[in-house]
C-alpha cells in the first residue's frame, strides 16, 4: 500500500492512500455508468482526522484523502476539540475535492453521500454533518447518516472481498473497546464492552505518564518491541456476571502506582519494560475474550477494528491464537484501522442498497449507541 504524504505550512498532514500505484482495490473513472454500481461519496470528521472518499459497492475503493491533525494536537498532548472543529472548516472542502479528482469523478457521478453523524466530538461532527447535507441538497443526492464504529468494522470488507457475516469482531480504539457479533450488515449484537477506559484512551494516558508523550498506542508499540514483556505483572480485569466486558481503569492505577513509586524512591524507571509489560497485559485480554467468544458462539471468523487494532503484539497474538484454534482472521492495514472516510462510505453501502436513507434534518449524535446492549448502557447511566 502507497502512502502519500504532504505536510502542510499548518502542520497537517495530507494523506492520499493508493495500492500499487492505482487507489485501492479499484479503478477509477467509469462514473458508477455500470449497471448496478453504487457510488458513494463518504464525509469522515469524528475527532481529528478530516477525511474523504469514494466508495464503489461496499468495497471498491476509488479514492480514500486523509487530512491528519496530530502534529497539532501533539503539544497539547491530546485532542483539542476546539481546535479540531476549526480545522476540520479549513479541510474539509479540500478533501472532498481531492477525493473526487482522484478518483476521476464529479458530484454528478456519485449516487449518494454518506457522512459519519456519530459518536465522536459533537464540533468536528457538525462539520463533516454540514457538509454532506449541504452537497446532498445542492445535487439532490441521497443522504446517509453512518455510525463511526460501524464504519471501523467494515474497514475488514474493504481488504477481505470474501468477508460476509456472521462472525465476531473485536474493535479496540481511543474512545471504545466493544466485542461484537455481526449478525448480518448493519446487524451488531454487542456482547462485551469496556466499563470504564477503552484501551486506547489507557494507552494514552500510560505513555504520558512514561514521558512518551502522544498519540499513545504507536508510541507504546515502538517502546515496547524494545522491553522485557515480562518484567511486571500487571492485573488483568475479569468482571463477574460480564464474562466479555473489559476494565483497564485498575490496569492503568497500577501502571501510574507503579511509576510514582518508583519516582519517590528514586529508581531508575525502564520506559520500555513498562511499556511491554502494560501492553502485555492489555493485548492477553482482549485476545483472551475474542478467542472465547468466538468459541462460544461458534464463529469461524474473528476480525478486528478500531485505532488499536493496528498494534503489532496485538494482531500478532491474535493470528497466533486464531491459527491454534482453527479461526480465520482479518485485519485490515493499520492505515485503514485509524479514523478515515473508505470504511464509511463501505458501511453507508450497506445501508443504502436496504433503502436505509436519512433526510436534511440529519444531526450529530455525539453519544450515538451501537445496538441494543449500548443502548441499554447509555440508558442506566443517563437516569
Amino acid at each position: 500500500m502507497e502512502i502519500n504524504k504532504n505536510v502542510e505550512d499548518d502542520g497537517v498532514i495530507f494523506m492520499s492512500i493508493k495500492e500499487n500505484g492505482n487507489e485501492i482495490h479499484g479503478s477509477a473513472g467509469s462514473g458508477g455508468d455500470d449497471a448496478g454500481d453504487v457510488t458513494i461519496l463518504a464525509i469522515e470528521s469524528s475527532c481529528d482526522e478530516t477525511a474523504a472518499a469514494v466508495v464503489r459497492n461496499g468495497r471498491e475503493v476509488l479514492s480514500n484523502i486523509i487530512s491528519s491533525q496530530i502534529a497539532l494536537h501533539t503539544v497539547y498532548g491530546g485532542v483539542v476539540p476546539e481546535i479540531a472543529s476549526r480545522k476540520h472548516v479549513e479541510k474539509i472542502n479540500g478533501c472532498v475535492r481531492a477525493a473526487l479528482s482522484e478518483a476521476k469523478l464529479t458530484l454528478d457521478d456519485i449516487d449518494a453521500v454518506a457522512v459519519t453523524y456519530g459518536p465522536g466530538l459533537v464540533g468536528a461532527l457538525l462539520v463533516g454533518v454540514s457538509e454532506a447535507k449541504a452537497i446532498a441538497y445542492a445535487k439532490k443526492k441521497p443522504l446517509i447518516g453512518v455510525h463511526h464504529i460501524e464504519g471501523h468494522i467494515c474497514a475488514n470488507y474493504i481488504e477481505n472481498k470474501d468477508l460476509k457475516p456472521p462472525f465476531a469482531c473485536l474493535v479496540v480504539s481511543g474512545g471504545h473497546s466493544h466485542l461484537v457479533i455481526v449478525r448480518d450488515y448493519g446487524e451488531y449484537e454487542i456482547i462485551g464492552q469496556t466499563r470504564d477506559d477503552a484501551a486506547g484512551e489507557a494507552f494514552d494516558k500510560v505513555a504520558r505518564a512514561i514521558g512518551l508523550g502522544y498519540p499513545g498506542g504507536p508510541k507504546i508499540d515502538k517502546a515496547a518491541k524494545e522491553g522485557n514483556p515480562d518484567a511486571f505483572t500487571f492485573p488483568q480485569a475479569k468482571i463477574a456476571g460480564a464474562d466479555y466486558d473489559f476494565s483497564f481503569s485498575g490496569l492503568k492505577s497500577s501502571v501510574l502506582n507503579y511509576i510514582n513509586q518508583a519516582k519517590m524512591q528514586g529508581q531508575e524507571l525502564d520506559a520500555n519494560d513498562v511499556a511491554a509489560s502494560f501492553q502485555k497485559a492489555v493485548v492477553e485480554v482482549l485476545s483472551e475474550h475474542a478467542i472465547r467468544a468466538c468459541k462460544e458462539y461458534g464463529m469461524d471468523c474473528l476480525a478486528i477494528a478500531g485505532g488499536v487494532a493496528s498494534n503489532t503484539a496485538l494482531r500478532e497474538l491474535l493470528e497466533k491464537e486464531c491459527a491454534a484454534n482453527n479461526i480465520k482472521f482479518c485485519r485490515p492495514s493499520p492505515v485503514l484501522c485509524t479514523d478515515n472516510a473508505a470504511m464509511i462510505g463501505s458501511a453507508a453501502y450497506y445501508e443504502f442498497i436496504k433503502g436505509k436513507t436519512f433526510g436534511l434534518d440529519l444531526n450529530a449524535v455525539p453519544n450515538l449507541p451501537l445496538g441494543d446492549r449500548e443502548r441499554r448502557y447509555h440508558a442506566d447511566k443517563n437516569r
